[in-house]
């Protein structure tokens, strides 16, 4: 799916998403906007802690009201993947 692909019933758009990840990332860990992208690996990439996961699991969940059980946040090692996750249930 592409980056401004819409996806479910009510139209959300990955890119909005993936800007809200991107934003919240480069402001937690203090970097770049710039240089988050879909490839980007929450741990190698950026060094992201449990803890700094556990708060964008909580931001995702508050704002689309997507559920993740800690099974399934332990699988997602990109912010593409983590896009892609709340695209497809936030429908």
């Amino acid at each position: 799916m592409s980056e401004g692909a819409t996806n479910g019933a009510e139209g959300i758009d990955r890119a909005a998403i993936f800007a809200k990840v991107r934003d919240h990332l480069a402001t937690e860990l203090e970097l770049d906007p710039g240089e988050i992208n879909d490839e980007t690996r929450f741990r190698e990439d950026l060094d992201a802690d449990s803890l700094d996961l556990y708060e964008l699991v909580m931001e995702l969940e508050d704002t689309y009201g997507v559920p993740m059980t800690d099974e399934e946040a332990s699988r997602i090692l990109t912010v593409g993947a983590a896009v892609d996750f709340v695209a497809e249930r936030a429908s």
